[in-house]
């Protein structure tokens, strides 16, 4: 069963959402726009290093722009990590500027790579969405990950969020042998209950395993493991609750089997509660912060409104919450599920 209803609608950055970003530090004056790329001269298909496309292109200016257009990448990348410093820019160079050929808001990834070491990096420029910059910012402070991205006009920057795909986790050969014969399955069982239950609370949809990935951190004895999301254009969009729970897709099938075959269902309420704890925990800490975004949210169009009546009746329903019927918009929907996180783990 497909889960998204149709295609995402694209939100225009509001007023109040640009002065909330100002205030916090992620509205800037870039030297560069998405649409300057979009004028690019030709492109080439990239190829893994097995030869597969990866549907992923190469793109190129003409010669009088390309040295112009690295300039002002590198200068980007300094203020994305550096807040601006410069002097990080004279040991850096734009290796390649792809642009994703299968994405609805067809993104460019630009490669740096520092020439002192070869150590190379990447950033994402993007078509500004008011909905993907809710996600990014409420995964910013509701979840245990830190984003950087920044905004200008039209101009979403963001970080590279590394990872091994979720889609190839299980598949993939690690080190010195396949994946499925190093992992720990309970650790890794644990952490999808945790992700699918920061998804629902927070109403970021989508999350099939093409959209997050897995960090692993050997520690001493053990290996921790993070499932992050790296897409966040369906936050609170979608009308459908399963859209916001990572379980229900068919994508995400073994990691679901792993908890059945890891778990039991006492385990798996005690982790969901631990999740929401932490969350609550993390409003409380940026209580301001949060009123603040939620402030603007709830006077944001980003759905239908088809989607609001719908998906606040879902919501009602399964947790058996009244208050939700009272929404008006998706910002009203989010803030609910909030609220009634404090109030219950404050009961």
């Amino acid at each position: 069963m497909n889960l998204i209803s149709k295609k995402k609608l694209t939100y225009s950055v509001s007023d109040s959402l640009l002065h909330y970003l100002d205030k916090y530090g992620r509205a800037v004056s870039l030297p560069i726009q998405y649409a300057e790329l979009s004028r690019y001269e030709n492109s080439i298909p990239l190829y893994d290093r097995n030869g597969k496309d990866t549907l992923w292109e190469t793109v190129f200016f003409t010669q009088s722009e390309q040295d112009e257009i690295n300039e002002a990448l590198t200068s980007i990348y300094a203020i994305l990590k550096s807040e601006g410093d410069k002097s990080v820019m004279k040991h850096l160079y734009v290796d390649r500027i792809d642009l994703c050929v299968y994405g609805n808001t067809l993104p460019f990834r630009i490669r740096i790579v520092n020439k002192l070491n070869d150590n190379f990096d990447y950033f994402y420029i993007k078509k500004a969405d008011a909905s993907r910059i809710y996600g990014l910012e409420w995964e910013h402070i509701l979840s245990p990950n830190r984003i950087s991205f920044l905004v200008d006009k039209e101009t979403l920057i963001e970080e590279h969020i590394v990872g091994i795909p979720a889609d190839q986790f299980l598949n993939q050969k690690i080190m010195f042998g396949d994946i499925e014969n190093h992992i720990d399955e309970v650790r890794i069982a644990k952490e999808f209950v945790k992700f699918n239950e920061r998804c629902f609370i927070r109403l970021l949809g989508d999350m099939h395993s093409s959209n997050f990935v897995i960090d692993v951190t050997p520690d001493f004895e053990e290996t921790h493991y993070r499932m992050r999301a790296i897409d966040f254009d369906q936050q609170s969009f979608e009308f459908n609750k399963k859209v916001y729970m990572p379980q229900f897709f068919k994508q995400n099938l073994k990691f679901v089997e792993l908890v059945s075959k890891n778990l039991t269902p006492e385990s798996v309420k005690q982790y969901q509660k631990e999740e929401r704890s932490m969350i609550a925990s993390r409003i409380r800490n940026s209580k301001y912060q949060v009123k603040e975004l939620l402030d603007v949210m709830i006077l944001d169009e980003i759905a239908p409104k088809t989607n609001i009546d719908s998906l606040k009746k879902e919501l009602a329903d399964h947790y058996d919450y009244l208050p939700f019927h009272k929404a008006k918009s998706m910002g009203d929907i989010f803030k609910t599920s909030l609220k009634m996180l404090v109030k219950r783990k404050s009961n």
